[in-house]
């Protein structure tokens, strides 16, 4: 299945509080459970003012969907190509 890259630009998510990224899984994994598809989210990175998410689905519009269903900003979508790390350079 394709892994997407999300960016969210949520202003000030670098501030949420503990019960905030809670209830905002709470709303992901309750919109993922009515998807009529596969869909995983992997995890997510807090980052300023953005959230980057990983998510595994069948096509970037599905990504959206979960999106407007969360009521979450889904400001870019892409499927990731490719990872590398470290290891890479000695293979």
């Amino acid at each position: 299945m394709p892994t997407f890259l999300i960016e969210r630009n949520i202003p000030g998510a670098a501030q949420l509080t503990r019960e905030q990224p809670r209830d905002i899984a709470r709303t992901s994994n309750a919109v993922v459970d009515g998807l009529d598809t596969d869909y995983t989210w992997n995890f997510s990175y807090v980052a300023g003012d953005k959230i980057y998410c990983v998510h595994e689905a069948e096509d970037a519009e599905t990504v959206r969907e979960h999106a407007r269903r969360g009521g979450f900003p889904a400001d870019v979508v892409v499927e990731i190509a490719d990872r590398f790390g470290p290891a890479t350079a000695t293979e």
